[in-house]
């Protein structure tokens, strides 16, 4: 069963890492095909404007006229400004080119890039970009970010037969698409955030799916341990009272009523014995389903302790151990059912003398505090004490710390996990503290009862 979990396990993991893996290999892909995508488009745009301002190559006229220009027409400037070389810079402002690349990314769909322009001349010795004849505000600064940006230039060539041939300067427009790598992934938001989502789904449920595996194998795990123990428990006093009832079958023993008592006392035992077992499992099952009734009364609680503490007096005898009663506490009135109650005490009390070191005297040291609202007790001991693993599952109905293969401490594994359920259902806490050969120590807070004379 282990080797079939791990083999499952395994295969999860291996399909999920597959999964994940070719999803975000999609998203890439899917990205960078979308940053292709807007450089043809700003390609596009940049051919559109270029091909608008091409004919303004081929003549004389000069830029938009004013009306000094129209009153210096029959001045010798005139002509000197007639003859200059006809270029894209002296017919269009700034404003007038931004309007045209604005129009063309509306026509590419990119109305929502941002991007700067340039218009310079070209060198004829080098045909490189010379100086620059109009620009946009930030052109300089975000032509030379080549990591974010992405430039296009279009030369505007004077075309070959016009007038202007050999006269005007060749120009080149370059349009830079500003964070083009942002607004890809900008849109395609909705699809990424939805691939995300699906990635975040499949490992919810792989840790789902792997959690269950785990609790599933923990609670054969303890199903296991708990027929064993019950088996355990129950074959012993089974065991006893066969020998009993064999043995009353003897002809002398028939006829000796005094073994005839000591027989059936025996029996009577161990059947009481095996009825305690049966309640404990019972009450078990009934704390699980919230079905036990709490009979709530003013209960003094050092009465309590001092009466269990009491209860144990012959076998901290044996044990040659004792235990020591720091009752401080100087309210210790509270609202609780007394059998319960008298139970938790027991058990705790009984947990430490379970789990005492052997050849050394057992010392329970029990400790009360109160303030105004609250009455704390502190049960501690000088046991084998506990591991982190088992400190963290000690409330857990049927776990009970490996012992090794000696079952020297009987029980269910339901002891603490009583404790644990009374208490809270009081309306109070229980934590533990422990350290391994040293002893275990368990505090519990009560809320005192109100209005306590």
């Amino acid at each position: 069963m282990k080797r079939i979990f791990t083999i499952i396990t395994i295969l999860i993991t291996l399909s999920l890492a597959g999964i994940i893996f070719f999803q975000v290999s999609w998203l890439k892909n899917m990205i960078a095909l979308r940053e292709e995508q807007i450089k043809e488009k700003i390609d596009e745009a940049t051919d559109i404007v270029g091909h608008e301002l091409e004919p303004y190559k081929g003549n004389y006229s000069p830029g938009p006229t004013s009306k000094s220009s129209v009153d210096n027409m029959f001045t010798d400037d005139f002509s000197m400004e007639f003859l200059k070389p006809a270029t894209i810079g002296r017919r269009f402002t700034a404003a007038e080119l931004n309007e045209k690349i604005k129009l063309a990314f509306k026509k590419v769909d990119l109305e929502k890039m941002k991007f700067e322009f340039g218009l310079a001349n070209i060198d004829p010795r080098t045909s490189l970009m010379g100086k620059i004849e109009r620009q946009s505000e930030n052109f300089p600064a975000e032509f030379n970010d080549t990591v974010n940006n992405y430039s296009k230039g279009y030369a505007l060539l004077t075309p070959s037969g016009s007038a202007a041939e050999n006269l005007a300067a060749d120009e080149t427009l370059v349009i830079v698409g500003l964070n083009y790598k942002n607004f890809s992934f900008q849109s395609l938001r909705l699809r990424i955030i939805t691939a995300v989502l699906f990635i975040i789904i499949i490992i919810t449920a792989f840790y789902l799916t792997v959690r269950t595996m785990l609790r599933q194998k923990k609670l054969g795990d303890i199903k296991n341990d708990f027929i064993n123990n019950m088996t355990h428990e129950f074959k012993t006093p089974i065991a006893t009272i066969s020998l009993a009832v064999d043995a009353m079958k003897n002809e002398k023993v028939l006829q000796d009523k005094e073994k005839i008592g000591y027989f059936s006392g025996i029996i009577k035992e161990e059947n009481q014995r095996m009825n305690r077992q049966v309640e404990t499992i019972l009450k078990a099952s009934q704390l699980e389903k919230q079905e036990v009734d709490l009979n709530l009364k003013p209960v003094h609680v050092h009465e309590i302790i001092k009466d269990v503490t009491d209860n144990f007096a012959l076998q901290l005898e044996e044990k040659k151990g004792r235990a020591e009663l720091v009752l401080n506490a100087e309210n210790d009135l509270i609202e609780a059912d007394e059998v319960h109650f008298s139970n938790l005490i027991n058990n705790l009390i009984d947990n430490a003398v379970k789990y005492s070191k052997e050849n050394t005297p057992v010392y329970i040291k029990i400790t009360t505090q109160s303030n105004g609202k609250n009455l704390h007790i502190k049960v501690e001991d000088n046991g084998i004490g506990m591991n982190k693993e088992t400190l963290k599952r000690v409330f857990e109905r049927f776990y009970r710390a490996h012992t090794g293969n000696i079952h020297n401490v009987k029980g269910f594994g339901l002891g603490l996990s009583y404790v644990k359920t009374i208490v809270e259902a009081h309306h109070g806490h229980i934590k533990a503290d422990s350290t391994l050969g040293k002893g275990s120590t368990f505090m519990i807070e009560m809320p005192l009862k109100k209005n306590a004379s």
